[in-house]
């Protein structure tokens, strides 16, 4: 059962990998929440696309202010650290794990950073093999509802993660 991980989310604002413009995370340790974090991020490339707009509400007005990529993970690594200070390699969570795995090694890239060899366990992976087809669809907010979680602001990542984290303790 994994009870100590990061779940992550991220939201984009095109269709580059590496231009992510919000992040929100979830720490939970021994199956509880410890730690909270949302942050907007000034995107690479820093441009927004009609349909990302759309599917999040971000606009580059939200996020012309905003630290870049490198800032904002120098704060989640601290925060991570402070709740796993005896171990180093805990676990990420997403839904749809390839996804945010994939922006955070192109953002990890974009910005020469060294990208450690994070693991990820998904979701959506996990929700499939649970649940089947009983389930109309595997998108978050079927999955969060059907492990009892009420996700009330889709698309924000912060909710998103919250949702995923409550996804990963039902069913990982």
């Amino acid at each position: 059962m994994l009870r100590d991980f990061v779940a992550i989310d991220f939201e984009t604002a095109n269709q580059h990998l590496s231009s992510v413009c919000s992040v929100g995370i979830v720490v939970v340790r021994k199956g509880e929440i410890i730690d909270t974090f949302y942050s907007l991020i000034r995107p690479e490339p820093d441009y927004y696309s009609y349909f990302c707009q759309r599917v999040h509400g971000i606009t580059s007005k939200d996020t012309e202010k905003a630290s870049v990529f490198p800032f904002v993970w120098k704060t989640i690594q601290k925060r991570i650290d402070s709740a796993f200070p005896e171990n180093h390699s805990i676990p990420f969570v997403a839904h749809n794990a390839r996804f945010d795995e994939s922006c955070l090694k192109a953002v990890f890239k974009v910005y020469q950073m060294d990208y450690p060899d994070y693991q990820f366990y998904d979701t959506l992976l996990a929700s499939r093999r649970q649940f089947g087809h009983s389930l109309s669809n595997h998108q978050l907010h079927t999955v969060a509802a059907a492990c009892g979680f009420d996700l009330r602001n889709h698309h924000h990542a912060l909710a998103d993660a919250e949702a995923c984290a409550a996804i990963a303790l039902y069913l990982l």
